[in-house]
């Protein structure tokens, strides 16, 4: 048990790290086998998320029961809001990185390669944004702000507003609107991912915007990709936390667990608004 201030609670031998490495050996083995069209690359990816699924679910499942039996106090619940808050920094600067990459090419690399002075290797491009950028012919039409994309930052913001109030209603030890609450987050989420789903081949088909598209289509796919690879990520433990929720866990003094994810949520609610100025708006 770990109720005072100056123990940390040790776990004992763990087989979880040995079967995550073996999933992660098949996993790598598997894309590289299949990435060369050698048959049994598909095997060896299937038996690796197999194994992938199973870890997940056996050592996220044990971490759960050691909460709930009390074995994290003040000091582990420190240390996990420490580890929360370094990781969700990592992926400010993993996003800040693409970020990055977008404002050097639009105010940087597009303008100085349309200068008069620098277009000896393209001296018919013109620049401006958007654009493919010099040598690519194919024609696209870009994303729009409004429509779909201002829908889904509504649908984002409105679930991060969801996720504040069952947050709420579990500091006030109200199961029901918990549940509601987190219920509504989840819809929400997986709500967005089925209109990005929509928006990508709306994209590919009417709008001949692709990953070939040059500068625009690269960076726009690179970053509402990933940005919907962690709204995949978020929405499916918001779903772990609705479960272990209906199941009684979690108490109004001891929950860092829905804090966790809620934060990680919010997290993803600033990318997006970031997303929405920066390649849709302007």
């Amino acid at each position: 048990m770990s109720q005072g201030t100056g123990h940390y609670y040790v776990p004992a031998p763990s087989k979880w790290p040995i079967v995550g490495s073996s999933a992660l050996f098949f996993l790598g083995f598997g894309a590289a086998m299949t990435m060369n069209k050698i048959p049994a690359g598909y095997y060896m990816l299937g038996i690796g998320f197999a194994i992938l699924i199973y870890m997940l679910f056996g050592w996220f499942g044990e971490v759960a029961r050691e909460s709930e039996a009390g074995k994290y106090g003040k000091v582990e619940d420190k240390s996990f809001r420490w580890g929360m808050s370094w990781f969700i920094f990592s992926e400010v600067m993993f996003f800040s990185a693409f970020f990055g990459a977008l404002y050097y090419m639009r105010v940087l690399t597009i303008p100085e390669l349309a200068d008069a002075e620098h277009n000896l290797l393209w001296p018919s491009f013109t620049g401006g944004w958007p654009t493919a950028g010099p040598g690519i012919t194919e024609k696209f039409t870009p994303m729009g702000a409004w429509g779909l994309p201002a829908f889904n930052t509504f649908l984002l913001l409105s679930s991060g507003v969801t996720v504040t109030l069952a947050h709420w209603a579990l500091k006030e030890n109200r199961r029901p609107a918990l549940k509601m609450w987190l219920l509504a987050t989840v819809a929400l989420g997986f709500t967005f991912l089925a209109c990005q789903i929509y928006e990508y081949s709306h994209a590919y088909s009417d709008l001949n915007l692709k990953l070939t598209s040059g500068a625009y289509g690269s960076t726009f796919y690179m970053l509402t990709g990933f940005h919907g690879f962690h709204v995949t990520l978020g929405a499916i433990m918001l779903t772990v936390i609705y479960f272990r929720c209906a199941a009684g866990h979690f108490k109004p003094e001891h929950h860092f667990g829905f804090e966790g994810v809620a934060w990680y949520w919010h997290f993803v609610d600033v990318v997006w608004l970031g997303l929405f100025i920066f390649v849709y708006l302007l």
